[in-house]
């Protein structure tokens, strides 16, 4: 997605800047006299306000360095693909994708103005019409990769959309969801199951509750992250220590296989509250556990980590929604 706001910028044709109105029409009038010509001159050089006109000059300096320090990035970026060969460009231009915004080729096109050989300014054109291609390269391989996620979720979907592509939930088909949960399994085991396609189910899941007219979009979509993260979570498995089983392990990877409209019956059955011999606040303990363990093991801010986690806490909402209504503390 990187490369998309990057060619964006590209794209987005040059402002020319101009003064204020307020600058270019100030009047400062004239000087009259002795005493009034003073006075107008210390009004003028020694305002009243001197710790604003201060940090006025403060905010003047460090913007001006800020931009210095721009600059000097910028050239040095451009110094590096000037002497990089055709392997290190395309290298190099994938690692500073989101630096070639408007500020970069500014700066490009002025020093190549600045040239004072027609050599040299013809090696700044082809650099510049070389990074171009490569970031266009980039691009479109992102718009592949998009389109291929939209694929996947629709062969995912297919099933449990009818002849007419009506969307309705539950499947009229009873053996929709089970086609539906192989076609997924399919695909994660080929590896489709990416970052990408999770950014995709999340688009038009966002997309969906907007419009709110698609309740059955929306429920397939959540259904769809659903057994993915179940599918995701149960390849672990942390039942067995020290040749002991956990009871609360057991119990909650129990939920994780289970399809979701299962969970009131099995935590009813699980939890000491109700049936079984799990303290919910065990069970709390051990969704917490499991978390930090998501936490942990997926990349920090990603999709997947999201919805993973997001599962788990989805479980323990339901696990205190049954220990209310049977009466049990509060968490």
């Amino acid at each position: 997605m990187a490369t998309v706001a990057a060619a964006s910028l590209i794209s987005t044709p040059l402002r020319s800047s101009s003064l204020p109105k307020s600058l270019c029409c100030r009047r400062w009038g004239s000087i009259r006299g002795p005493k009034e010509g003073i006075g107008m001159a210390c009004s003028l050089f020694f305002p009243k306000n001197c710790g604003t006109r201060r940090t006025a000059i403060c905010a003047v300096n460090q913007d001006a360095e800020k931009s210095f320090k721009k600059t000097v990035e910028v050239d040095r970026l451009i110094d590096m693909l000037k002497v990089a060969n055709a392997r290190e460009l395309d290298q190099l231009v994938v690692e500073n994708v989101l630096a070639f915004n408007e500020d970069f080729w500014i700066r490009l096109a002025a020093r190549t103005d600045t040239c004072k050989s027609d050599d040299d300014k013809k090696d700044y054109e082809e650099l510049a019409a070389s990074v171009m291609s490569i970031v266009d390269r980039l691009v479109h391989k992102t718009n592949e990769r998009i389109e291929s996620a939209t694929d996947v979720l629709k062969a995912i979907l297919n099933p449990v959309v009818d002849d007419v592509e009506e969307i309705s939930w539950p499947p009229r088909n009873p053996e929709a969801l089970t086609l539906m949960e192989k076609e997924l399994e399919k695909r994660e085991q080929e590896g489709q199951l990416d970052e990408g396609f999770l950014s995709e189910v999340n688009a038009q899941l966002r997309q969906a509750k907007e419009d709110g007219d698609k309740p059955g979009l929306e429920a397939m979509l959540q259904k769809v992250l659903q057994i993915y993260a179940s599918k995701v979570l149960r390849k672990r498995s942390y039942v067995y220590k020290g040749g002991k089983v956990l009871a609360g392990e057991k119990f909650l990877e129990t939920v994780i296989e289970a399809p979701e409209d299962h969970w009131n019956r099995l935590l009813i059955e699980g939890l000491n509250i109700g049936k079984g011999e799990v303290a919910p606040e065990d069970f709390y303990a051990v969704i917490k556990k499991r978390i930090e363990r998501v936490l942990i093991r997926t990349e920090g801010g990603s999709y997947q980590q999201r919805v993973l986690v997001e599962y788990l806490r989805g479980i323990q909402s339901r696990a205190e929604e049954i220990v209310q209504a049977l009466g049990g503390p509060h968490p």
